[in-house]
Protein backbone atom coordinates (compact mmCIF):
# COMPACT_ATOMS: atom_id res chain seq x y z
CA UNK A 1 0.00 0.00 0.00
CA UNK A 2 1.41 3.37 -0.98
CA UNK A 3 0.80 6.38 1.24
CA UNK A 4 -0.55 9.58 -0.25
CA UNK A 5 2.04 12.34 -0.36
CA UNK A 6 1.28 15.99 0.24
CA UNK A 7 2.05 17.00 -3.35
CA UNK A 8 -0.48 14.49 -4.69
CA UNK A 9 -4.03 15.73 -4.15
CA UNK A 10 -6.33 13.15 -2.63
CA UNK A 11 -9.04 11.77 -4.94
CA UNK A 12 -12.25 13.69 -4.45
CA UNK A 13 -15.46 11.73 -4.14
CA UNK A 14 -18.72 13.01 -5.56
CA UNK A 15 -21.68 12.55 -3.26
CA UNK A 16 -25.30 12.66 -4.38
CA UNK A 17 -27.92 13.51 -1.80
CA UNK A 18 -31.32 11.88 -2.42
CA UNK A 19 -34.25 13.33 -0.53
CA UNK A 20 -38.03 13.18 -1.02
CA UNK A 21 -39.86 16.15 -2.47
CA UNK A 22 -41.50 18.47 -0.01
CA UNK A 23 -44.15 20.26 -2.05
CA UNK A 24 -47.43 18.67 -3.07
CA UNK A 25 -46.63 19.16 -6.75
CA UNK A 26 -42.90 18.53 -6.49
CA UNK A 27 -43.10 15.68 -9.03
CA UNK A 28 -39.53 15.90 -10.41
CA UNK A 29 -40.67 14.83 -13.88
CA UNK A 30 -37.33 15.97 -15.27
CA UNK A 31 -35.79 12.83 -13.72
CA UNK A 32 -37.58 10.77 -16.38
CA UNK A 33 -35.49 12.47 -19.03
CA UNK A 34 -32.26 12.06 -17.07
CA UNK A 35 -33.00 8.33 -16.69
CA UNK A 36 -34.37 7.88 -20.22
CA UNK A 37 -31.81 5.19 -21.05
CA UNK A 38 -33.00 3.15 -18.08
CA UNK A 39 -36.56 3.54 -19.31
CA UNK A 40 -35.59 2.14 -22.72
CA UNK A 41 -33.77 -0.78 -21.08
CA UNK A 42 -36.77 -1.64 -18.91
CA UNK A 43 -39.17 -1.47 -21.86
CA UNK A 44 -36.93 -3.78 -23.91
CA UNK A 45 -36.64 -6.14 -20.94
CA UNK A 46 -40.43 -6.34 -20.55
CA UNK A 47 -40.84 -7.07 -24.27
CA UNK A 48 -38.25 -9.84 -24.16
CA UNK A 49 -39.72 -11.40 -21.03
CA UNK A 50 -43.18 -11.37 -22.61
CA UNK A 51 -42.16 -13.65 -25.48
CA UNK A 52 -39.42 -15.62 -23.73
CA UNK A 53 -40.04 -19.39 -23.87
CA UNK A 54 -43.37 -18.84 -25.64
CA UNK A 55 -43.83 -21.34 -28.45
CA UNK A 56 -45.99 -18.97 -30.51
CA UNK A 57 -44.05 -15.85 -29.55
CA UNK A 58 -45.58 -12.71 -31.01
CA UNK A 59 -48.42 -14.83 -32.37
CA UNK A 60 -50.22 -14.34 -29.07
CA UNK A 61 -50.61 -10.67 -29.96
CA UNK A 62 -52.85 -11.81 -32.83
CA UNK A 63 -54.56 -14.82 -31.27
CA UNK A 64 -56.05 -13.04 -28.25
CA UNK A 65 -57.95 -10.23 -30.04
CA UNK A 66 -58.76 -12.42 -33.05
CA UNK A 67 -60.46 -15.12 -30.99
CA UNK A 68 -62.34 -12.46 -29.03
CA UNK A 69 -63.65 -11.02 -32.32
CA UNK A 70 -64.70 -14.49 -33.54
CA UNK A 71 -66.68 -15.10 -30.35
CA UNK A 72 -68.26 -11.64 -30.41
CA UNK A 73 -69.20 -12.05 -34.08
CA UNK A 74 -70.89 -15.39 -33.46
CA UNK A 75 -72.72 -14.39 -30.27
CA UNK A 76 -73.52 -10.71 -30.76
CA UNK A 77 -73.28 -10.34 -34.53
CA UNK A 78 -75.08 -13.50 -35.68
CA UNK A 79 -77.27 -14.59 -32.77
CA UNK A 80 -78.12 -11.30 -31.02
CA UNK A 81 -78.13 -9.32 -34.31
CA UNK A 82 -76.38 -6.37 -32.68
CA UNK A 83 -76.19 -3.32 -35.01
CA UNK A 84 -72.75 -2.36 -36.29
CA UNK A 85 -73.23 1.10 -37.83
CA UNK A 86 -73.40 -0.28 -41.36
CA UNK A 87 -70.00 -1.98 -41.41
CA UNK A 88 -69.21 -5.73 -41.21
CA UNK A 89 -69.46 -6.84 -37.60
CA UNK A 90 -65.98 -8.47 -37.48
CA UNK A 91 -64.37 -5.15 -38.46
CA UNK A 92 -66.73 -3.25 -36.16
CA UNK A 93 -65.80 -5.34 -33.12
CA UNK A 94 -62.09 -5.66 -33.93
CA UNK A 95 -61.77 -1.87 -34.17
CA UNK A 96 -62.92 -1.70 -30.54
CA UNK A 97 -61.25 -4.87 -29.23
CA UNK A 98 -57.87 -3.60 -30.42
CA UNK A 99 -57.62 -0.46 -28.22
CA UNK A 100 -59.36 -2.25 -25.36
CA UNK A 101 -56.92 -5.18 -25.39
CA UNK A 102 -53.99 -2.79 -25.26
CA UNK A 103 -55.56 -0.72 -22.49
CA UNK A 104 -56.44 -3.76 -20.35
CA UNK A 105 -52.97 -5.28 -20.66
CA UNK A 106 -51.20 -1.96 -20.01
CA UNK A 107 -53.41 -1.34 -16.98
CA UNK A 108 -52.73 -4.80 -15.58
CA UNK A 109 -48.98 -4.43 -15.97
CA UNK A 110 -48.91 -0.88 -14.66
CA UNK A 111 -50.87 -1.80 -11.54
CA UNK A 112 -48.75 -4.85 -10.64
CA UNK A 113 -45.33 -3.76 -11.93
CA UNK A 114 -43.99 -2.53 -8.60
CA UNK A 115 -44.40 -5.96 -7.03
CA UNK A 116 -42.84 -7.66 -10.06
CA UNK A 117 -39.71 -5.49 -9.67
CA UNK A 118 -39.60 -5.57 -5.87
CA UNK A 119 -35.95 -6.66 -5.72
CA UNK A 120 -34.91 -3.77 -7.95
CA UNK A 121 -36.72 -1.26 -5.74
CA UNK A 122 -34.90 -2.50 -2.63
CA UNK A 123 -31.41 -2.36 -4.13
CA UNK A 124 -30.95 0.83 -6.09
CA UNK A 125 -32.40 4.31 -6.48
CA UNK A 126 -34.03 5.50 -9.68
CA UNK A 127 -37.25 7.42 -10.35
CA UNK A 128 -39.95 4.91 -9.44
CA UNK A 129 -42.24 6.49 -12.01
CA UNK A 130 -40.17 4.72 -14.66
CA UNK A 131 -41.70 1.39 -13.62
CA UNK A 132 -45.39 2.03 -14.42
CA UNK A 133 -44.37 4.06 -17.45
CA UNK A 134 -42.32 1.20 -18.91
CA UNK A 135 -45.14 -1.25 -18.21
CA UNK A 136 -47.67 0.72 -20.28
CA UNK A 137 -45.24 1.30 -23.16
CA UNK A 138 -44.23 -2.34 -23.69
CA UNK A 139 -47.71 -3.59 -24.80
CA UNK A 140 -47.60 -1.14 -27.72
CA UNK A 141 -45.62 -3.81 -29.58
CA UNK A 142 -48.60 -6.18 -29.36
CA UNK A 143 -50.89 -3.34 -30.41
CA UNK A 144 -48.80 -2.66 -33.53
CA UNK A 145 -48.89 -6.32 -34.57
CA UNK A 146 -52.64 -6.57 -34.01
CA UNK A 147 -53.19 -3.31 -35.91
CA UNK A 148 -51.63 -4.86 -39.02
CA UNK A 149 -54.11 -7.74 -38.72
CA UNK A 150 -56.95 -5.21 -38.54
CA UNK A 151 -55.80 -3.64 -41.81
CA UNK A 152 -55.82 -7.07 -43.46
CA UNK A 153 -59.30 -7.74 -42.08
CA UNK A 154 -60.55 -4.41 -43.45
CA UNK A 155 -59.25 -5.21 -46.92
CA UNK A 156 -60.87 -8.66 -46.76
CA UNK A 157 -64.27 -7.11 -45.97
CA UNK A 158 -63.87 -4.19 -48.39
CA UNK A 159 -63.65 -1.46 -45.73
CA UNK A 160 -61.22 1.13 -47.00
CA UNK A 161 -59.61 3.48 -44.46
CA UNK A 162 -59.41 7.22 -45.01
CA UNK A 163 -56.89 9.85 -43.94
CA UNK A 164 -58.59 9.82 -40.52
CA UNK A 165 -56.67 6.64 -39.73
CA UNK A 166 -53.76 8.92 -38.78
CA UNK A 167 -55.78 9.93 -35.70
CA UNK A 168 -55.14 6.44 -34.31
CA UNK A 169 -51.80 7.63 -32.93
CA UNK A 170 -53.12 10.40 -30.64
CA UNK A 171 -55.99 8.14 -29.60
CA UNK A 172 -53.55 5.41 -28.56
CA UNK A 173 -51.63 8.06 -26.62
CA UNK A 174 -54.82 8.94 -24.74
CA UNK A 175 -55.39 5.25 -23.94
CA UNK A 176 -51.79 5.07 -22.73
CA UNK A 177 -52.37 8.06 -20.45
CA UNK A 178 -55.45 6.38 -18.99
CA UNK A 179 -53.64 3.09 -18.37
CA UNK A 180 -50.75 4.98 -16.77
CA UNK A 181 -53.05 7.00 -14.53
CA UNK A 182 -54.77 3.85 -13.25
CA UNK A 183 -51.38 2.21 -12.71
CA UNK A 184 -50.25 5.23 -10.68
CA UNK A 185 -53.25 4.84 -8.38
CA UNK A 186 -53.35 1.06 -8.09
CA UNK A 187 -49.59 0.44 -8.02
CA UNK A 188 -49.01 1.93 -4.54
CA UNK A 189 -52.24 0.35 -3.29
CA UNK A 190 -51.01 -3.01 -4.56
CA UNK A 191 -47.80 -2.57 -2.57
CA UNK A 192 -49.82 -2.47 0.65
CA UNK A 193 -52.75 -4.70 -0.28
CA UNK A 194 -52.06 -7.54 -2.71
CA UNK A 195 -55.78 -7.95 -3.36
CA UNK A 196 -55.39 -5.69 -6.40
CA UNK A 197 -53.79 -8.56 -8.32
CA UNK A 198 -56.95 -10.65 -7.92
CA UNK A 199 -59.53 -7.89 -8.14
CA UNK A 200 -58.22 -6.12 -11.25
CA UNK A 201 -58.96 -8.86 -13.86
CA UNK A 202 -62.53 -9.10 -12.58
CA UNK A 203 -63.02 -5.33 -12.70
CA UNK A 204 -61.53 -5.10 -16.21
CA UNK A 205 -63.96 -7.74 -17.43
CA UNK A 206 -66.91 -5.73 -16.08
CA UNK A 207 -65.41 -2.55 -17.54
CA UNK A 208 -65.19 -4.17 -20.98
CA UNK A 209 -68.94 -4.81 -21.16
CA UNK A 210 -69.56 -1.29 -19.86
CA UNK A 211 -67.74 0.02 -22.96
CA UNK A 212 -69.09 0.17 -26.55
CA UNK A 213 -67.16 -2.84 -27.83
CA UNK A 214 -69.83 -5.33 -28.86
CA UNK A 215 -72.45 -2.62 -29.41
CA UNK A 216 -72.39 0.98 -30.71
CA UNK A 217 -72.84 4.02 -28.50
CA UNK A 218 -76.13 4.72 -30.33
CA UNK A 219 -77.67 1.79 -28.44
CA UNK A 220 -77.32 3.59 -25.11
CA UNK A 221 -80.53 5.49 -24.17
CA UNK A 222 -80.16 9.26 -24.36
CA UNK A 223 -81.00 9.80 -20.67
CA UNK A 224 -78.09 7.56 -19.62
CA UNK A 225 -75.57 8.75 -22.19
CA UNK A 226 -73.84 11.35 -19.97
CA UNK A 227 -73.41 8.93 -17.07
CA UNK A 228 -72.26 6.27 -19.51
CA UNK A 229 -69.71 8.67 -20.98
CA UNK A 230 -68.05 9.03 -17.57
CA UNK A 231 -66.35 5.79 -18.57
CA UNK A 232 -63.22 7.33 -20.16
CA UNK A 233 -62.83 4.44 -22.61
CA UNK A 234 -66.17 5.26 -24.25
CA UNK A 235 -64.83 8.31 -26.06
CA UNK A 236 -61.56 6.59 -26.94
CA UNK A 237 -63.22 3.50 -28.45
CA UNK A 238 -65.85 5.45 -30.37
CA UNK A 239 -63.22 7.83 -31.80
CA UNK A 240 -60.95 4.89 -32.65
CA UNK A 241 -63.75 3.13 -34.50
CA UNK A 242 -64.59 6.36 -36.34
CA UNK A 243 -60.95 6.87 -37.39
CA UNK A 244 -60.59 3.27 -38.59
CA UNK A 245 -63.95 2.46 -40.13
CA UNK A 246 -65.10 5.94 -41.16
CA UNK A 247 -68.34 5.57 -39.19
CA UNK A 248 -70.48 8.44 -37.92
CA UNK A 249 -68.62 11.18 -36.09
CA UNK A 250 -67.97 10.32 -32.43
CA UNK A 251 -70.04 11.91 -29.69
CA UNK A 252 -68.35 15.21 -28.79
CA UNK A 253 -69.64 15.05 -25.23
CA UNK A 254 -68.22 11.55 -24.75
CA UNK A 255 -64.85 12.67 -26.07
CA UNK A 256 -64.78 15.76 -23.85
CA UNK A 257 -65.79 13.82 -20.73
CA UNK A 258 -63.18 11.14 -21.48
CA UNK A 259 -60.40 13.67 -21.94
CA UNK A 260 -61.27 15.60 -18.78
CA UNK A 261 -61.58 12.41 -16.72
CA UNK A 262 -58.24 11.07 -17.96
CA UNK A 263 -56.50 14.40 -17.26
CA UNK A 264 -57.81 14.53 -13.69
CA UNK A 265 -56.91 10.88 -13.05
CA UNK A 266 -53.40 11.34 -14.43
CA UNK A 267 -52.59 14.51 -12.47
CA UNK A 268 -54.04 13.05 -9.28
CA UNK A 269 -52.21 9.77 -9.90
CA UNK A 270 -48.86 11.53 -10.31
CA UNK A 271 -49.29 13.36 -7.00
CA UNK A 272 -50.48 10.24 -5.17
CA UNK A 273 -47.67 8.07 -6.59
CA UNK A 274 -44.97 10.58 -5.60
CA UNK A 275 -46.43 10.86 -2.09
CA UNK A 276 -46.38 7.09 -1.64
CA UNK A 277 -43.11 6.11 -3.31
CA UNK A 278 -40.99 6.89 -0.25
CA UNK A 279 -42.46 3.87 1.55
CA UNK A 280 -42.13 1.36 -1.33
CA UNK A 281 -38.79 -0.13 -0.24
CA UNK A 282 -39.98 -0.55 3.37
CA UNK A 283 -43.35 -2.15 2.67
CA UNK A 284 -42.74 -4.11 -0.52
Amino acid sequence: MTATTNDMPAKQERLTLISPGRGLFDLDLGALWRYRELLVVMVMRDIQVLYKQAALGAGWAVIQPLFAVIIFTLVFGNFAKMPSDGIPYPVFSYAAVLPWTYFAEATRRGATGLIDDANLIRKVYFPRLIMPLSKVIAPLVDFSISFCVLLVLMVAYGVMPSFKILLVFPLVLIATMLALSIGLWLGPINVRFRDVKYTLPFMLQIWMYASPIVYPLSQVPAEYKFAYSLNPMVGVIEAFRWAICNTAAPDVMALAVSFITITVLLLGGLVYFKRQERMFADVI
